[in-house]
């Protein structure tokens, strides 16, 4: 499967100035399969899996200098480890903490050298090691699949391109928009997990894609216990399942249970924020950028990081969502909302860690919201998500007055079409906000 990470890869592959590569992100994202398939635009490929030989990671015992462990390694692989020619690839990085050392040195003493890690859970070992790279790496963070990488994986570059030409003047032909909606159904059942995609793309079989999920989250709750030391793996759980009943609200600690001590779940939704298991939503002022210096600490919003995942851990009903006639049963479980913020981490600057962020405002005469604040060149730009084609907007019109800003985005399942100062763009084309092209296919 065509995936966007595969673009940034190659620009880091040329770069003259590149650092050795972390590719961070939940388990089963597709990290190991991206790189494996990066291998491949290289003369010599080698795979460390410091979980599958962890033998080796007796080679990082004592001196950390990286030549004499690329001849070790080269030796055992019986493959050349050459600059420019090879791409080594440390996975399950977190099984050996002076492998993580060594990365600085690597960029300090072999730069010449192409050199990928990725690991699951990495987050937490990163943690313990906090002098492991400052300045000295590159990062790039990865997720599930957007809806645009599994239109490409379905074989509709086609329809791809005509999102992107798209506008309010010129919308797209109806036959297009429904069938665009028609998947989109499709993705907000089975979500972007490429092992679910996968098993999609060849047997048209959504129950069986709704079993894939089940082991999925089975793994998620196995992992909990690797952390367990930080948080209770019940309460753990607990946060996990809240998140995806409580999207669309403010979070609220007290909705689990009241008798136990708010920190306590907060740690533990720190620790699934770590994992990449789930989204912090942060309530900002939004008076200006940067929008995360306006934040209130204890008001925020959390979505999980798969749609998928989402609508199997609420049990909705896919029948009905597949079903019926009304589109805005789209949003039962608030999964559209889900599906738009899913997106618009999938389409920011993969450097960085997610950050979104929302608006609220309660008073005695005015409770209002905006679903997502983002900043774009220079810009505050409000979003609101309606699951349906129709839907009030004082809420989006009393923050553009506030604010003085001339323009805010409607996603809903309507066509693309303005309003005013109101643009409407659909819901399958949420990440269009801050993908202006469409990616490149190869």
């Amino acid at each position: 499967m065509k995936r966007t990470i595969d673009d940034h890869l190659l620009t880091w592959k040329l770069d003259p100035r590149r650092k050795p590569l972390l590719i961070r992100g939940a388990r089963q994202v597709g990290k190991t399969y991206s790189v494996r398939q990066f291998g491949r635009t290289f003369t010599h490929f080698v795979e460390v899996n410091f979980e599958k030989e962890r033998q080796l990671a007796g080679l990082f015992n004592g001196s950390l200098e990286p030549k004499p462990i690329c001849e070790k390694l080269a030796v055992y692989y019986r493959t050349p480890i050459q600059p420019e020619n090879t791409l080594l690839f440390f996975d399950e990085l977190q099984a050996c903490p002076n492998a993580i050392r060594a990365l600085r040195f690597f960029y300090e003493d072999y730069p010449e050298l192409h050199l990928v890690a990725a690991g699951s859970l990495l987050e937490f070992a990163l943690a313990e090691i906090p002098s492991h790279g400052v300045g000295r790496l590159s990062n790039l963070f990865m997720y599930p699949l957007s809806f645009e990488e599994f239109l490409i994986a379905l074989g509709q570059e086609a329809l791809v391109g005509l999102i992107h030409a798209a506008t309010a003047a010129q919308p797209l032909d109806e036959i297009f928009h429904g069938r665009l909606l028609e998947l989109l159904r499709i993705f907000l059942i089975i979500g972007g997990m490429p092992e679910v995609v996968r098993h999609y793309l060849e047997q048209r079989d959504i129950l069986a894609c709704q079993r894939l999920l089940d082991d999925i989250i089975l793994t998620a709750r196995d992992d909990f216990a690797k952390y367990r030391h930080r948080a209770p793996l019940v309460r753990l759980e607990e946060v996990f399942h809240a998140i995806a009943l409580q999207t669309g609200n403010k979070f609220r600690f007290a909705g689990i249970d009241s008798t136990v001590k708010s920190t306590l779940y907060k740690d533990c939704l720190d620790m699934l924020t770590m994992a990449g298991l789930a989204h912090k939503i942060h309530h900002s002022a939004a008076r200006g950028i940067p929008l995360g210096a306006q934040l209130k600490a204890n008001m925020f919003k959390a979505i999980l990081f798969d749609v998928g995942v989402h609508q199997r851990l609420q049990r909705n009903d896919i029948s009905a969502l597949l079903t019926s006639s009304r589109l805005n049963d789209i949003n039962k479980g608030s999964i559209a909302e889900a599906f738009v913020g899913t997106e618009l981490v999938k389409y920011a600057a993969p450097h960085l860690p997610p950050s979104l962020y929302y608006w609220h405002r309660e008073a005695k005469s005015s409770n209002a919201e905006v679903d997502y604040i983002l900043q774009k060149d220079g810009e505050v730009i409000p979003i609101e998500v309606k699951s349906g084609s129709k839907g009030q907007m004082q809420s989006m019109h009393l923050f553009l007055e506030e604010r003085r800003l001339s323009v805010g985005i409607r996603i809903s399942t309507e066509n693309f079409s303005e309003y005013g100062v109101i643009k409407t763009i659909p819901l399958y084309a949420a990440g269009t906000i801050l993908s202006p092209s469409p990616a490149p296919i190869s």
